[in-house]
């Protein structure tokens, strides 16, 4: 048996980078998959961006024809959440860093969901127990926090809050195994988890570089990648994670701990208020439009 409770079919809830990824590791992986989001347009959109990648997948041999079609087979799209919902075993929500939203969400999830369903975020920052408390499930709530791009990054870190129970534990931690990913699972949950902590840390310096005017951000990602081995530089992942999402993240965490130095950096700030989110508008801390 593959997971600790039989997991049948996954819903994974919004059509955005990291829930179309999640929702194709799925169904690569053989599980019955369903993309969930609000409207046609962005299912649309995250269909013809998988099925692209995963056939240049098969064209530079990283993946068969054969693995591709039968995801394509179980992956299935739908905006009719709460009919999808009804007959799923494992949600997996990828929403926006609104810790009010995601709350909503979990109120609805609770009241079509199977009682054995367990309800995880993928939120890197919201810790699950301030999502919990909206559902009347909280034991059978936990994050299960995927990396960007999730279909190449190996790590998932799953992470309990007081009263999610040892089984759902279990379970998440298998379906995140049967994935091919690695597991970090923290004891108890803390505001940006154990990576992001990390990389907080090594963001925060960069900026701190920034404004001394000590080097460039190219010269900064250039040290962090030959000087320590990383596979891009602090200001390059920005770029690629999204300067907009580093700002909320950023702003959820300052919700959670009240602390004046979890606010965003003044020029992530600056960077969210311009529109320039990396590479997604063509701009951030680099100029994508000619690249």
């Amino acid at each position: 048996m593959r997971t600790a409770a039989p997991i049948e079919h996954i819903t994974v809830l919004g059509a955005g980078t990291m829930g179309s990824q999640i929702a194709a590791i799925c169904a690569l992986s053989g599980y019955r998959t369903t993309l969930v989001d609000i409207a046609d347009a962005p299912l649309d959109q995250a269909k013809d961006l998988l099925w692209t990648r995963l056939e240049r997948d098969v064209d530079k041999g990283r993946r068969s024809a054969k693995d591709v079609a039968a995801a394509q087979a179980k992956l299935q799209f739908a905006t009719d959440r709460d009919a999808v919902v009804a007959s799923t075993d494992f949600v997996i929500e990828a929403a926006v860093e609104d810790l009010a939203i995601k709350r909503q969400i979990f109120a609805s999830l609770d009241a079509v969901a199977p009682a054995h369903a367990i309800l995880a975020t993928n939120s890197s920052n919201i810790v699950s127990s301030q999502i919990a408390s909206a559902t009347g499930r909280p034991d059978k709530v936990c994050n299960m926090h995927f990396f960007n791009p999730a279909l190449i990054m190996k790590c998932v870190e799953i992470v309990p809050h007081e009263l999610t129970s040892p089984r759902t534990m279990e379970c998440t931690r298998v379906l995140a195994e049967s994935l091919g990913k690695e597991v970090v699972q923290l004891n108890r949950e803390i505001p940006g988890f154990v990576a992001n902590r990390l990389l907080n840390a090594l963001r925060k310096e960069a900026l701190n570089l920034i404004d001394q005017d000590i080097a460039s951000p190219a010269d900064i990602d250039k040290a962090a990648r030959d000087a320590l081995g990383h596979p891009m530089g602090p200001f390059e992942l920005m770029d690629l994670v999204g300067l907009d999402v580093v700002y909320l993240i950023r702003l959820a965490e300052y919700e959670q701990t009240r602390d004046e130095a979890s606010l965003p950096h003044p020029q992530i700030q600056q960077m969210y208020e311009s529109g320039r989110f990396g590479r997604k508008s063509g701009r951030g801390w680099y100029d994508y439009a000619s690249a």
